[in-house]
C-alpha cells in the first residue's frame, strides 16, 4: 500500500510542531521564529484557513499556545486560567451588574502576578522589617521563574475588564475570539498592551492576504531586527565591559558617561526593536497594532517623553489607574499624590526591586517638576 503524502497545510502545521517542539525559545531575533512566522503566515492565508475568522482564530490560537509553551509549557495554566476568568467575569457582568464579579477577577489576576513577580521581593522586605523590629521570623523564600509575558497579558485582561464594567465595550461571544485577544503572540511577550476596543474587531473579521501588508510587515520585522541586532546587542556588549570597569574603579570618568548613554541607545533599542517584529509580525496577518515607541529621545521635556516612550502602558495606567484616583481634579496634592502613584507602580511593574522603585519615584518627581 503507497502511502499518501501530507497535504500542504498538514505538512505546514508539522513544520510548526517540530520548530517549536525542538526549539529552547521562540526569540523574535533567532531563525525558529523566522520559520514560525512564515509557516504561521502560510496556514492563515491558505483555502482551509480563510472561509471563515472563527478558523483563522483557531489557528492563530493553537499557535500561539505553541509559541507561549516553548518558552515554559507549565505556565499555560497561567494564561488559560486568565482567559477563562476574565471571559466569563465580562459574560457575568453583562448579565449582573454587579460590581463583585470584575473585582474579583481584577484581585485574582493581580494575585497571580503578584505571587509570581513580586512574592520573593516582598517576602524578603517583610522579614527585614520584622528583624529591624527584633523578631526573627523563619519564612522561606519562594524562587519561582517568571512566567513569560505574565505582565503584559494581565494588564491586557485587567483592562477588558474595566471596560466591560464601565460599559464601554461589549463582551466577547466567542470564547476562542476572546482567548485570541489574550494570548495573540506578536505582542504576548512584550506589548503593545492592547485595547479589546482595537484589537477584537481586527481579530473578529475575515483577513485575506495583501500584498501592501505583507511588503509593510516584512519591513517593520526587518527594522526591529536591525535595532535588536546590530545597534542594542553590540551596545550591550560595550556597555557590560564599562560598567564592569566602572564599578571597580578602573574607568575614567568619559568611559562611564559614555556607558550611560550606551545603555540607553541599548535599552531603546531592544524593547522598540521588539515592538516593531511584534508590530511587522501582526501586519503581515492583515492586523494593526497599538505603537509603543514615537522618537522619544527628541522629546523637548519629560512629559513629552513619556508620552513617546512605552505608549501604550503610560495610557493604560492614565485610563485604569491615574483617572480613577482622581487625576488633576481634586487639588495639587492630591495631584501630586497620583502622578508620584503611578510612576510608583511603573517602577514595581517593570521589576521586583528597589531600584525601580526608587527609578518609579524620581520619574514621578521630574515629571511633576515640569
Amino acid at each position: 500500500m503507497i502511502a499518501r503524502p501530507l497535504p500542504p497545510i498538514a505538512g505546514a502545521f508539522r513544520t510548526i510542531m517540530f520548530v517549536c517542539i525542538a526549539s529552547i525559545s521562540l526569540e523574535f531575533n533567532s531563525l525558529a521564529y523566522a520559520l514560525f512566522l512564515a509557516a504561521v503566515t502560510v496556514l492563515y492565508f491558505c483555502p482551509l484557513a480563510v472561509k471563515s475568522a472563527r478558523r483563522q482564530n483557531l489557528l492563530v490560537l493553537c499557535v500561539s499556545y505553541l509559541f507561549y509553551g516553548a518558552w515554559d509549557w507549565r505556565f499555560l495554566s497561567l494564561i488559560i486560567l486568565t482567559t477563562l476568568s476574565t471571559y466569563y467575569t465580562a459574560r457575568l457582568t453583562e448579565k449582573r451588574r454587579a460590581a463583585i464579579w470584575p473585582v474579583c477577577n481584577i484581585v485574582m489576576n493581580l494575585s497571580v502576578l503578584a505571587l509570581f513577580k513580586y512574592f520573593g521581593f516582598f517576602s524578603e522586605n517583610i522579614r527585614w522589617l520584622m528583624r529591624m523590629l527584633g523578631w526573627e521570623m523563619d519564612w522561606f523564600t519562594l524562587d519561582v521563574l517568571l512566567p513569560v509575558g505574565i505582565s503584559f497579558y494581565t494588564f491586557q485582561a485587567i483592562g477588558y475588564t474595566v471596560d466591560v464594567w464601565r460599559g464601554d465595550i461589549k463582551p466577547a461571544r466567542s470564547l476562542i475570539l476572546f482567548a485570541t485577544f489574550i494570548a495573540y503572540f506578536p505582542q504576548l511577550v512584550a506589548g503593545p498592551i492592547e485595547r479589546a476596543s482595537a484589537l477584537l474587531p481586527q481579530l473578529d473579521r475575515l483577513n485575506r492576504w495583501q500584498w501592501r501588508n505583507g511588503v509593510a510587515g516584512l519591513r517593520l520585522i526587518l527594522w526591529g531586527l536591525f535595532k535588536k541586532v546590530a545597534v542594542a546587542d553590540p551596545c550591550g556588549s560595550v556597555v557590560d565591559g564599562y560598567y564592569g570597569q566602572c564599578l571597580s574603579g578602573e574607568a575614567e570618568p568619559l568611559r562611564c558617561y559614555l556607558a550611560a548613554m550606551l545603555f540607553a541607545l541599548q535599552l531603546y533599542c531592544d524593547f522598540s526593536g521588539y515592538c516593531d517584529i511584534a508590530a511587522g509580525s501582526a501586519r503581515m496577518l492583515g492586523v494593526d497594532l497599538t505603537q509603543n515607541f514615537n522618537r522619544p529621545y527628541i522629546a523637548r521635556n519629560f512629559v513629552e517623553f513619556w508620552r513617546r516612550w512605552h505608549i501604550s502602558l503610560t495610557r493604560w495606567f492614565t485610563d485604569y489607574l491615574y483617572i480613577p484616583l482622581g487625576g488633576s481634579r481634586k487639588g495639587r496634592t492630591r495631584h501630586f499624590l497620583n502622578v508620584m502613584a503611578v510612576f510608583l507602580v511603573s517602577g514595581l511593574w517593570h521589576g521586583a526591586g528597589w531600584g525601580f522603585v526608587l527609578w518609579g519615584a524620581a520619574c514621578g518627581l521630574f515629571y511633576w517638576l515640569q
